[in-house]
Order: C-alpha cells, then sequence, then structure tokens
C-alpha cells in the first residue's frame, strides 16, 4: 500500500476521497465513480492536480491512466467551472440545423463579444463572474434531438435561441436566489 507523505489536500478532503474510494473498490468501472463523485464534491466541479494525485496514489492507478481517463470523458473538468455549465454539441447534424448561431448568441448574451477568437470545436470559458461556463462537445449522440444543448447535465433537444434565452433568464434567477 503507498503511503502519501505529503498532500496540499485538507483532511476533510482526504477523508472523503478515502470514503469514496473505499466504497467504490472492487466494483467495475470505480474509476470513473470515484472521479465523478471527486468532481461533484469540488464547489467549482473540476478535479484539481492534488485530488487526481491523491486519487492515484491511493487505488494505486498510475497518473497516465488516470488523466487519460478524465480527459477522454467531457464530464470531466481539469478547470474549476461557473456555477453553471452550458454545453453546446458541435457534432455534424446539430451544426447544420444552427448550434453555431446558438453558440454565439450565447457567448455574446454572456460578455463574450468577439466570439470569431475562440475556435468553434472546443471552447471552455468562463464568465468573469463565475457564474456560468460555456462548453462545446463533439456529439452528444442525440442527433435526431439537433440542435442539442446541455444545461447543468440536462439534455435539451430542437433548441432555438427563444427557448435558449428562456433558459439562461431561469438560470439567472436561481443564481440569484443562492
Amino acid at each position: 500500500m503507498i503511503t502519501l507523505t505529503s498532500s496540499p489536500l485538507a483532511e476533510s478532503d482526504q477523508l472523503f476521497l478515502d470514503k469514496i474510494i473505499a466504497g467504490q473498490s472492487g466494483h467495475p468501472g470505480s474509476l470513473l465513480g470515484i472521479l465523478e463523485k471527486a468532481q461533484d464534491h469540488e464547489p467549482r466541479k473540476f478535479l484539481s492536480r492534488e485530488v487526481l494525485e491523491y486519487i492515484s496514489a491511493k487505488t494505486e492507478t498510475p497518473q497516465a491512466r488516470i488523466y487519460s481517463v478524465v480527459t477522454f470523458y467531457a464530464l470531466f473538468n481539469l478547470e474549476p467551472q461557473g456555477k453553471n455549465t452550458i454545453c453546446i454539441c458541435r457534432g455534424t447534424a446539430c451544426h447544420t440545423r444552427g448550434s453555431r448561431d446558438l453558440l454565439e448568441s450565447l457567448m455574446f448574451k454572456l460578455g463574450f463579444h468577439n466570439p470569431d477568437e475562440e475556435p468553434a470545436d472546443k471552447i471552455s470559458l468562463n464568465t468573469s463572474d463565475g457564474k456560468y461556463t460555456i462548453r462545446t462537445v463533439a456529439c452528444f449522440g442525440q442527433c435526431a434531438l439537433a440542435p442539442v444543448v446541455e444545461v447543468n447535465h440536462e439534455v435539451y433537444g430542437h433548441m432555438n435561441e427563444q427557448t435558449l434565452q428562456r433558459e439562461l433568464e431561469h438560470l439567472g434567477r436561481e443564481t440569484a436566489k443562492k
């Protein structure tokens, strides 16, 4: 068993990670479950280097394997996220049905006034107030519902600018309550 000599993680975070690692031990796909719970535990919904190193040491999983899992799955974040995440599909079906226009409209509404400066195929931007993260994904696998947008892990099909604006207003009201 590997013993960590020094960890910049708070003791409460170490105890939380130890608990989820013990709870997932021996289950198929346990690494995914551990990473997902660790990310959900972080208020800014990301996996820090320290957390990944701790998980690597405690599960005796090479850091390269953990990093390959985290970078393969779009649900994992290596950078702090906004309180609300809006993901826009950039797959072919969604693109042909207007996802680029949705992306540009959303970016403008959230204060990113030069959408042409960002490559549209891979975006992850946070608003300066930390309320929103805009992301693009290659495909949600929901092509029949194109264009598809995911808002805080809830998938919406046949999205248009009016519906997206309504969702943005709803998020604004919910965020203001908290």
